[in-house]
């Protein structure tokens, strides 16, 4: 048996020109075009890179974006200020503050100062608090776009045994929240582990979808998975590789030809879930410009 690919950049495509044909529309109406604000603070490549992928898209979709650059020993105090002004500012639709931040500074915390209502990442405890009771809200991108993956591969979920490798706020705890839920897109046993859970692969072989999202290159091996698993690798890590021109390759958290070689579908990374993500942001900005998870309070 062989895998097959789930190609995450063929279905963010797809997702891309629905959000793109609906912000036309929106526009068409004598509506303003939404706005992302982005916030980076110091100049890790990493989130450089990130944020370049995230401006691309926006262009890409009709989504108008602007990018402040912040020095990295700014503090606390003067971060939340500004985005203070920009939870005021009307013409402001979606807030993103770009992770990881620099060691003096509390993601909870700074994250919590954002708007709930134009946090599009779906971090603040407000947007997280909803997910937990399946109320409607901001999802986490990453999760969310998974979500898309199973729907356009109709890939099954209800009474799966899903297994999520990773405990992060970002993907791996709303994951398994979105798994667990008994709605229309849930209702899998789920399992929460991590990098550091003893005897691994004793949870990892009785997955029937296996998430790995603990940020380490080839944790999972072929010989800790069963036959048939449909495989999402979030993880993307750099590792050296004397062949490559930049000195450096990506690959995920599962050891790839080896899981492959038993999984019925899988990511490939790159390629896979990190055009989701980016994709499901600009569907999160879109839904803030309309006021559609929260408009009451419009």
């Amino acid at each position: 048996m062989s895998a097959k690919l789930i190609d995450g950049k063929k279905v963010a495509e797809l997702l891309r020109k629905q959000v793109r044909d609906d912000v036309d529309f929106w526009v068409s109406d004598g509506r303003r075009r939404p706005f992302l604000q982005v916030i980076q603070v110091g100049t890790d490549p990493g989130s450089t890179t990130y944020i370049r992928a995230k401006t691309r898209a926006c262009e890409d979709v009709g989504i108008e974006t602007g990018t402040d650059r912040l020095p990295d020993t700014i503090s606390a105090r003067e971060l939340k200020q500004i985005i203070r002004g920009y939870n005021t500012n009307d013409k402001v639709d979606g807030i993103l503050v770009q992770l990881p931040l620099p060691s003096h500074l509390s993601s909870h915390d700074v994250i919590e100062s954002i708007d709930y209502r134009k946090d599009v990442d779906g971090f603040h405890p407000m947007n997280v608090g909803r997910l937990t009771v399946d109320q409607p809200t901001f999802r986490s991108c990453t999760p969310a776009g998974i979500f898309e993956l199973f729907k356009h591969y109709s890939i099954p979920v209800k009474s799966k045994h899903a297994v999520v490798v990773g405990a992060s706020n970002i993907v791996g705890s709303p994951m398994a929240i979105m798994l667990s839920r008994e709605n229309s897109t849930g209702k899998a046993t789920t399992t929460i582990c991590h990098k550091f859970t003893k005897d691994l692969t004793q949870h990892t072989i009785s997955a029937d979808l296996l998430i790995v999202a603990a940020g380490q290159p080839n944790l999972i091996k072929g010989e800790m998975v069963r036959e048939g698993v449909v495989v999402i690798d979030v993880g993307i890590n750099r590792v050296a590789d004397e062949t490559s021109e930049k000195g450096y390759k990506l690959v995920g958290d599962c050891h790839f030809e080896s899981v492959r070689e038993k999984a019925s579908w899988i990511t490939p990374v790159p390629g896979g879930v990190g055009p989701m993500t980016v994709a499901m942001l600009m569907k999160n900005t879109l839904l803030a410009a309309k006021k559609s998870i929260y408009p009451e309070e419009s």
